[in-house]
């Protein structure tokens, strides 16, 4: 007898097509059975044994997080329910072009200082892997939902070149794409870039170009966090479309806002420019979160030359009165790189967590509220946090336009992703909100989607991006990692005030086939494991 019936379920299957009543019968990890109108029917119903009545609730593919900041939390807290509460069942780390692998001994310590404010400083962690082979292994002992994992090219840039800008050596760019292969015959599904981000901003068009031609050749994707959300944004997406083309490449824009004044209003020309690109053969897709403010580190507004060299250079770089005073002029009047080539506006700027405790009273306040508390200048406040807490503090930046967020997530190419930050005393929302938001305020109370369309967004879409042959579907035959949520209560839970609330209307989600939310309660089950690229995909 099978183990699992879940009877009456209301079934948005994630194709996009209209909701049927069925029982789904589950076994093996596996969903062996649909009954469509069983009980209308007055057919014999599936039998197991566990029944589980879904009057009233939807039944979905587990949704799937295209942009997730898990690579430490997975390991650190098994629980994880600041992303299985939300219904994901798959995430996609590695992103933004700087991971733990592949690394050496000193490009690790280098990573972990440099991402200290997306992850933590990781003292808590055996980092007992240098391979993406070695992570994705030790992914498999078991962690709260699945991962899938994108070569950071960053990491790659730091272990070959180093974190200097310049360009790399024939013999550098030999050993990145050796670099790059070997991860992706070790099970990555493509490679992301933070061209923001030292050191993988350094790199040229012509070398990115070289490793996505590697990346294409095993079946991958490329996923950069491109080189400009703000003054340069379109010709930023123009810059990867025309890369990933010559390269033959996949593409997915990670994030793919419109952000600051500069752009509110425009997302009808970004949407314009992909779908130019699409009808001349690219194949591309993005992903968004449903919020207006992003989330960074503080570290990443600054100007690109002030980060060379890594973390400590810097920080001797701020320490120092008169570079300090070169970097203030680019922030507050010519617009560095690192803050999209705008002027920073420090009352948009609000400090999301601190690693310091004696930092805390910054949380929860912008650079320019406690800059007036402190009597001194933005500028000084926010120097003074970069060196005391040693580049780690986290921000959210209020600097975008609801109307270009509901514009992007109805194209046709779009797919959910958190961006989820989960470090800080105070994390964006959508770490913990993302996809019940997108159900209960952009379905239900807003209607920008349908149920079954938002639905094929958070599933079937990335499923298909990842090349997932047995995932993103309420199928015969494919995994069963599945979500029951009553489309008329979820929500997320989570606020800009109480950020770590977990939402509301989801009381099952399984991962392969077993219950890791129960009754709306986290469970012990650790079923989630390394999700590998298909091979010859």
């Amino acid at each position: 007898m099978e183990e699992l019936v879940i009877r009456d379920a209301d079934v948005v299957d994630g194709s996009g097509a209209d909701a049927y009543r069925a029982d789904v019968v589950v076994d093996g990890g596996r969903i062996v059975g649909i009954v469509k109108e069983a009980a209308a029917a007055g057919c014999q119903r599936p039998k197991a044994r566990r029944e589980l009545d879904a009057e009233g609730l939807v039944l979905s593919p587990g949704f799937v997080d295209m942009h997730a900041h898990s690579d430490l939390a997975l390991l650190r807290d098994p629980d994880h329910s600041a992303k299985a509460a939300q219904g994901v069942t798959l995430e996609v780390i590695g992103q933004d072009g700087l991971s733990y692998a592949p690394v050496d001994d000193r490009t690790l310590g280098e990573v972990r200082r440099a991402i200290a404010g997306w992850n933590g400083p990781g003292d808590d962690i055996d980092f007992d892997w240098r391979t993406v082979g070695e992570y994705l292994d030790r992914l498999d002992r078991g962690i709260a939902v699945n991962a899938a994992y994108l070569i950071p090219q960053g990491t790659v840039r730091a272990l070959a070149v180093g974190w200097e800008d310049r360009g790399a050596s024939p013999d550098e760019l030999d050993r990145m794409r050796r670099l790059v292969a070997e991860g992706m015959e070790q099970g990555a599904v493509g490679m992301s870039s933070g061209l923001t981000y030292t050191p993988g901003m350094y790199a040229p068009d012509a070398e990115l170009t070289e490793l996505c031609r590697v990346v294409a050749s095993y079946g991958g994707y490329y996923c950069p966090h491109h080189r400009s959300y703000g003054a340069g944004a379109l010709q930023a997406y123009e810059e990867m479309v025309a890369l990933t083309r010559e390269a033959g490449c996949s593409l997915h824009l990670a994030h793919a806002t419109m952000n600051f004044g500069v752009n509110k209003g425009r997302a009808p020309e970004l949407l314009a420019l992909l779908d130019e690109a699409l009808a001349a053969g690219s194949d591309i897709s993005l992903d968004t979160y449903p919020y207006t403010p992003g989330c960074t580190t503080l570290a990443a507004v600054l100007p690109s030359w002030a980060s060379e060299g890594g973390p400590e250079a810097t920080l001797k770089r701020l320490a120092d009165e008169e570079t300090a005073e070169r970097i203030r002029h680019h922030l507050e009047v010519t617009g560095s790189d690192g803050c999209h080539g705008v002027p920073v506006e420090w009352d948009t700027i609000e400090i999301s967590g601190v690693n310091d405790p004696a930092l805390a009273d910054a949380v929860g306040r912008t650079v320019a509220e406690s800059a007036a508390l402190r009597g001194e200048e933005p500028w000084v406040t926010a120097r003074g946090l970069l060196l005391a807490d040693r580049l780690a503090p986290t921000i959210l930046q209020h600097v975008g336009h609801e109307e270009n967020v509901r514009a992007i997530m109805r194209h046709r190419v779009h797919t959910g992703g958190s961006d989820g930050i989960l470090q800080g005393a105070k994390p964006h929302p959508r770490a913990y909100g993302t996809f019940p938001h997108y159900l209960g305020h952009y379905v239900r109370v807003l209607g920008v989607l349908s149920l079954e369309e938002c639905v094929a967004h958070l599933t079937s879409r990335p499923a298909a991006r990842l090349r997932l042959p047995d995932r993103g579907l309420v199928r015969e035959g494919y995994k069963a990692d599945l979500v029951l949520f009553d489309p008329a209560t979820v929500a997320a839970g989570s606020t800009f005030a109480e950020p770590r609330t977990l939402p509301t209307g989801i009381p099952y989600v399984l991962v392969d086939g077993r219950f890791v939310i129960e009754d709306g309660r986290r469970t012990d089950v650790l079923a989630g494991r390394a999700v590998r690229r298909t091979p010859h995909a």
